[in-house]
């Protein structure tokens, strides 16, 4: 649990654990930004405390967190318990999964939407319980709105006003940044954004979402809101985030090509059969709006964590009747092109040709990811008029019988899924991009073929080795005091990785020797296309149609076990800890305001530009 820790950012250290304001996860203990484990700096309280006593206000500050910061337990994210923590349930009297799942319920009836919420239980001395649900907005309420609760001896409130300061500060910012829209949706958008966060109320924010996905291409890129659950263990509540970008017209033309050709590609998916709904089958949507796709720049990028890519909106109704954007964040991308530090699971004959590759293939995967992972599928729903989305039930194809189950009225796929939601989707995306990536239509559209440098196979093999080797390293993040993965995208590669293994007929295989702590993957080059594919592409049509038909007790019976950790590879995540990588860090540009000018400000990539940069942010 502990980590090193340059004394120069103990600085950093104490901002990151006093900031109030993330629909945080935790307001007081150093987490990992992946992996939501909490590590415990190697540097002591007494040095901590000197550097804390060079200002009154930090030295007060740093009395505050200390305690909780350099205590153990807890361990990690999770439901609240004596092991475990998270501030999206806040409060000293804990809250059961039962109780968190009921209010939530109770919550969905009412289309109150969960993102920009938490639940704090209150106990009276009547031995009754409160329920409140804190709806962030600037807006607070004189007096709270009750709602129905089925939970014995309980009252259920709804408060708004939580993180009512810092949305202020964010609303005055939009209210300028109007001012310099480039179009009519830009100003709508913004002006959404604006109004959701005064209120609290996220149907508006929903609103702002439609506008912005009608935005295509703009020459600045903005995201904003409460965006992803990734953090909340009941897998609904979403973090606060923002990003600024510039777009890359010259990058932008090559996924634009993708774009252009996406059906073609989306009938080569497993589930497309047929000549129905024009060969997609009834398992994808009619028509596959060419989405906005576009290569980005981050001038500023606020969130724990940075992803080379997003899929946004994450509203699965807005995206099916008003369609969607994607972007690649380049510059985030690039640092995966750095070869200083080699991957120790592979093999030291492969080790420079896989770092070599490595950018050109984690490109491209993570591009079909994007477009062609989270832009597929059809969720089948019944409406509450009692009218469906589809003519008949299709025949499910795991089964060859037709499908008994679909969303009903008022189900969402993150309210039936829970904690298994965003895992799932991340892995069907995953599984998206490695059965893709063998595909020479599609790599030509980048330019690579048999002649190219790195050829189409190169390409391949370099993606399922990267497959393997992101397996061993999701183990990192996998807890073995609560038994729960704190990772999304991490839970999902090693599953992959176990598939493979299982399912392959010898496409990958793992060297283990737990005494020499040598762990080495290995794929066979000729069993891909074989082996290897048809074994990803089985678990892709599985997950695929578990979520288009809210198949959940089935797929969650075969994703845990899937997914579980035991025996051999718990040798194998002691030795993925002990041979852990440096993590990136990124260190982000500011800009400021002289007369009319904007002035970008760009800082060294040491630990001392990391604190530079965000001394002068002055948030």
């Amino acid at each position: 649990m502990r980590q090193s820790f340059c004394p120069i950012l103990a600085t950093t250290t104490l901002v990151i654990s006093i900031h109030p304001y993330r629909n945080s996860p935790s307001p007081t203990f150093t987490l990992k930004g992946s992996g939501d484990q909490k590590f415990v700096p190697n540097l002591g309280l007494e040095a901590l405390d000197r550097l804390a006593s060079k200002s009154p206000e930090a030295s007060k500050l740093f009395a505050k967190i200390a305690g909780p910061m350099m205590s153990i337990p807890p361990f990690n994210l999770e439901y609240p318990s004596d092991l475990t923590q998270s501030a999206y349930y806040p409060g000293p009297n804990t809250m059961n999964e039962h109780e968190i799942a009921v209010v939530s319920e109770a919550m969905e009836q009412r289309l109150i939407f969960p993102e920009n919420t938490r639940i704090r239980k209150e106990i009276h001395s009547s031995h009754s319980k409160i329920f409140e649900v804190l709806q962030a907005s600037v807006v607070k309420d004189d007096s709270a709105l009750q709602l129905p609760s089925t939970i014995p001896n309980s009252i259920l409130k709804l408060v708004r006003g939580d993180h009512a300061e810092e949305l202020e500060g964010v609303c005055v910012s939009f209210e300028q940044a109007i001012q310099y829209a480039a179009n009519d949706l830009q100003k709508e958008y913004l002006f959404l954004c604006l109004q959701s966060f005064r209120s609290g109320n996220l149907e508006t924010y929903r609103d702002s979402q439609r506008a912005w996905v009608q935005d295509k291409m703009p020459r600045v890129e903005s995201i904003f809101g409460f965006v992803e659950p990734y953090r909340d263990p009941y897998g609904t509540r979403a973090e606060f985030e923002g990003l600024v970008a510039i777009l890359d017209k010259e990058e932008t033309k090559a996924l634009t090509r993708l774009v252009e050709h996406g059906d073609t590609f989306i009938r080569r998916l497993p589930w497309a059969n047929g000549s129905e709904n024009n060969g997609k089958g009834p398992f994808e949507k009619a028509l596959f709006q060419p989405p906005d796709f576009t290569s980005i720049h981050a001038l500023a990028y606020c969130s724990s964590i940075i992803f080379p890519g997003i899929n946004l909106p994450n509203y699965n109704d807005i995206r099916q009747e008003n369609g969607f954007k994607n972007v690649i964040i380049a510059n985030r991308m690039s640092a995966e092109s750095s070869t200083e530090d080699t991957c120790p699971f592979v093999d030291d004959m492969e080790s420079e040709t896989f770092q070599k590759h490595k950018f050109a293939a984690y490109y491209l995967y993570v591009v079909i990811h994007e477009l062609l992972g989270h832009g597929t599928s059809k969720m089948l729903i019944e409406s509450e008029d009692g009218s469906f989305n589809f003519n008949q039930r299709p025949d499910n194809p795991l089964t060859g019988r037709p499908i008994d189950t679909w969303y009903r009225p008022g189900q969402t796929w993150t309210g039936q899924f829970g904690d298994l939601a965003t895992t799932l989707d991340e892995c069907r995306a995953e599984l998206v991009g490695a059965y893709l990536m063998d595909d020479e239509d599609l790599l030509a559209l980048f330019g690579y073929d048999e002649h190219s440098t790195p050829t189409c196979s190169e390409l391949t093999y370099n993606a399922y080795l990267q497959i393997c080797v992101d397996g061993i390293t999701g183990l990192r993040n996998f807890n073995v005091e609560s038994g729960k993965w704190g990772q999304a995208h991490s839970r999902a590669h090693f599953a992959m990785l176990k598939c493979l293994l299982r399912e392959g007929e010898g496409c990958a295989s793992v060297e283990c020797d737990p005494t020499s702590q040598h762990l080495v993957v290995r794929v066979d080059r000729s069993k891909i296309k074989t082996g290897g594919k048809k074994a990803l592409g089985d678990m892709l049509l599985k997950l695929h149609i578990y979520r288009c038909t809210a198949d959940v007790q089935i797929c969650r019976s075969y994703f845990e076990e899937l997914s579980s950790v035991n025996g051999e590879y718990l040798e194998w995540r002691k030795i993925a800890l002990a041979k852990n990588q440096r993590r990136k860090i990124f260190v982000q540009a500011n800009t400021f305001l002289e007369g009319e000018e904007v002035i970008l400000k760009e800082y060294e990539a040491t630990y001392e530009g990391i604190i530079q940069s965000w001394a002068e942010r002055n948030v």
